[in-house]
């Protein structure tokens, strides 16, 4: 039996694990939206594609994490792929990784670069302006 994916529910589940409420979302969205529209997005179990592109941008989540993300079947290959015979011998110790916090820690090491390449290329100009007016 083939599940169908909630995108609307999917919508929710990334809002939420970045920590930005519906009333954010509507104002990155535009002055058209609000809460309650958020709402009922969330509700929907298919958004049209162009709708999904602006939610993916706002969130900076590609549109196929909506699309594709089942959390029943996450939840199945989490539970078959680890369990305690997963070792055998020594397991090196034990790994507490969230996923979500890898990301943004990763998207956070981009704005530092785009700031520092940004900075140095302000620098760069004053540069050829000096020598400009030389």
């Amino acid at each position: 039996m083939e599940q169908k994916i909630h995108q609307g529910r999917n919508v929710k589940r990334f809002r939420e694990m970045l920590g930005i409420k519906q009333e954010a979302l509507a104002f990155d969205l535009g002055d058209d939206w609000n809460q309650k529209k958020i709402s009922m997005l969330e509700q929907k179990d298919v958004i049209e594609a162009d709708m999904l592109r602006q939610i993916s941008d706002a969130l900076k989540i590609p549109v196929e994490a909506f699309q594709n993300f089942d959390e029943e079947q996450a939840i199945n290959i989490i539970s078959n792929t680890f369990h305690d015979e997963a070792f055998i011998g020594n397991s090196g110790g034990t790994y507490n990784v969230n996923p979500l916090q890898e990301i943004l820690k990763l998207h956070e090491e981009k704005i530092a670069l785009y700031e520092r390449m940004l900075k140095e290329k302000d620098e760069m100009m004053a540069r050829l302006e000096k020598l400009i007016n030389k």
